[in-house]
């Protein structure tokens, strides 16, 4: 017979395959495909009946071996009825309660104004640390409400532009209106002794102190370092240093020669005796 008009044939191939080949062939794959991926003891629809063949039980097919089973499981009908299953269990589960939010009280309060603070500069006479004591009067505080207090930066208020050489301090006490201080960006010492607070439930004041932390000490090119708080006293000029003591250096090609008859440097000129003051008369006195 000739194959070599044949569409899709060539010369020596055996013909083109057949509908049953091709499928078998196509069963073969998905068979090694689902092996690799499939664990067919953990599949709960599959089970081997007392005459060694395979049952799904889902789809109610029979099954030569296991391979048969696997290339079933990826085709249509077995993966249709599976989505089937699926949406009849969704729907005939009981509805099961959703867990309750934990809800959270808002307090609503009617803003009265700004609280009256005072603010006092200290400086710590042992260390020489700067502080800096603030004392805010919440007379009309609600009842249970403490005073709240933190730092923002200069980058996450929206009042000013961002400066990195301020930060704030913020005050917040219901129904009063929340208060800020601005303050050095400097770094804060959280020593249990150099921060504290304190809330007086009697007199409705609440204090708060704090300490800037001492900057490091400057070390000047002789090596001896300068105590926080001093300063290095600057030069008379602009990268010109003192003037030494000694005396000048000679010119350029020696010293001048001397005249006739002198006997010291002739490089100073000598200096000349002014003449005297003449004194004033004393004034007449007055009888």
């Amino acid at each position: 017979m000739d194959f070599q008009h044949r569409a899709g044939g060539k010369t020596g191939s055996g013909g083109v395959a057949s509908a049953s080949e091709s499928n078998r062939d196509r069963r073969e794959r998905l068979r090694q495909l689902a092996l690799e991926t499939i664990d067919i003891n953990k599949d709960p629809y599959f089970m081997k009946n007392h005459l060694g063949s395979y049952e799904c039980k889902l789809c109610l097919t029979l099954h030569n071996n296991e391979g048969s089973y696997l290339a079933h499981t990826q085709g249509k009908k077995h993966q249709t009825n599976l989505a089937r299953r699926a949406a009849k269990e969704a729907k005939e589960a009981p509805a099961q309660p959703a867990p309750a939010k934990v809800k959270v009280e808002v307090k609503k309060f009617v803003k009265i104004g700004r609280p009256g603070y005072k603010v006092t500069k200290q400086r710590d006479p042992e260390t020489g640390q700067q502080s800096l004591l603030f004392q805010i009067d919440y007379p009309e505080v609600a009842e249970g409400i403490g005073p709240r207090h933190r730092f923002m930066s200069a980058y996450e208020q929206r009042i000013e532009p961002p400066d990195r050489r301020w930060q704030y301090l913020l005050l917040a006490a219901e129904p009063y209106e929340t208060i800020a201080f601005k303050v050095p960006s400097r770094e804060i010492d959280k020593a249990e002794s150099r921060f504290w607070t304190h809330w007086n439930k009697e007199t409705k004041q609440f204090f708060l102190q704090f300490h800037f932390k001492m900057e490091k000490a400057l070390v000047p090119s002789s090596g001896v370092p300068i105590p926080a708080g001093m300063k290095r006293p600057s030069p008379l000029m602009p990268g010109v240093g003192p003037r030494p003591t000694d005396s000048l250096p000679p010119p350029p090609g020696g010293m001048p020669p001397l005249p006739p008859g002198a006997s010291g440097p002739g490089h100073m000129p000598p200096q000349m005796a002014l003449p005297p003051m003449p004194m004033r008369p004393p004034p007449p006195e007055v009888l």
